[in-house]
């Protein structure tokens, strides 16, 4: 399915969206924003098919930030309101993914920078081509970091690496985000794709109502007490309970075979 600059396609029931502007790096648009809104759109339309999301880019790029081309005409002196876009286009498809009913896998196949970092950092599992790297690229152009940098480096990285991060604005290669702890694999850049695909269909044939249970817990732990954490894993463990595929789950464990899960 093509949308703006976003191509949408299924293997199964692995959703694979591709940031598809190569001559821009994939950098982020208007226009892509309102094609990634439709595509996640129709990934909703497929709720009960799609138990994993894939995101990616075209090219040699996962996304280089925010498209600036024709942004370059502000007079010297002239006021301009560089967070409008955020609130009214960016937040909404950042806060879909959060809220997305399945696991996302981010395949960062280059550079991805600014909000691309971002978008990157959104997945539950992020897998990255050895040759790619992250860029906060606000300081560069004069900006602060935004599209929830602040929040999730910190919890991601820390506070002085995430600190060094943007007030530097210095690359950082796979391999020593790797070794951060800010992506979880790394693959010869050849293989990265077929590696992401091995995953994510692994991903999307296992209990995808507990796996989106899960995800729900660790993105609400960092506002939880400790007491509060108790009770949403509480509350989501009852229902995760509830699904047929917590009956399958034990019923092969104690027949001692693979368990066959419907994501139901």
């Amino acid at each position: 399915m093509q949308f703006t600059h976003v191509n949408l396609d299924f293997d199964g029931p692995v959703a694979i969206l591709t940031l598809d502007h190569p001559e821009v790096l994939n950098a982020v648009s208007m226009e892509m924003l309102g094609g990634l809104a439709e595509a996640l759109d129709a990934i909703d339309d497929r709720k009960a098919e799609v138990r994993c999301l894939v995101i990616t880019g075209q090219g040699r790029a996962f996304c280089a930030g925010a498209n600036l081309q024709g942004r370059g005409n502000t007079k010297p002196g002239a006021r301009s309101n560089a967070g409008a876009a955020l609130e009214t286009a960016y937040h909404p498809i950042l806060r879909r993914l959060r809220n997305l009913h399945c696991p996302i896998v981010t395949s960062v196949n280059g550079v991805a920078a600014g909000a691309g970092m971002s978008i990157a950092l959104m997945g539950d599992m992020i897998l990255c081509a050895r040759s790619s790297y992250f860029l906060q690229a606000f300081r560069r152009i004069g900006l602060v970091p935004d599209c929830g940098s602040t929040w999730l480096l910190p919890r991601l990285v820390g506070r002085a690496r995430a600190v060094e991060l943007s007030l530097m604005g210095e690359r950082l290669p796979a391999e020593k985000a790797l070794e951060w702890g800010l992506v979880n694999r790394v693959h010869d850049d050849g293989v990265l794709r077929e590696e992401t695909i091995k995953l994510a269909h692994g991903l999307a044939n296992g209990p995808t109502i507990a796996l989106s249970l899960i995800r729900r817990l660790y993105w609400e732990s960092p506002h939880n007490s400790f007491e509060e954490q108790l009770d949403l894993e509480q509350r989501l463990q009852r229902e995760a309970g509830t699904a047929e595929d917590f009956t399958e789950g034990v019923t092969a464990f104690l027949e001692k075979r693979p368990a066959k899960f419907r994501g139901r």
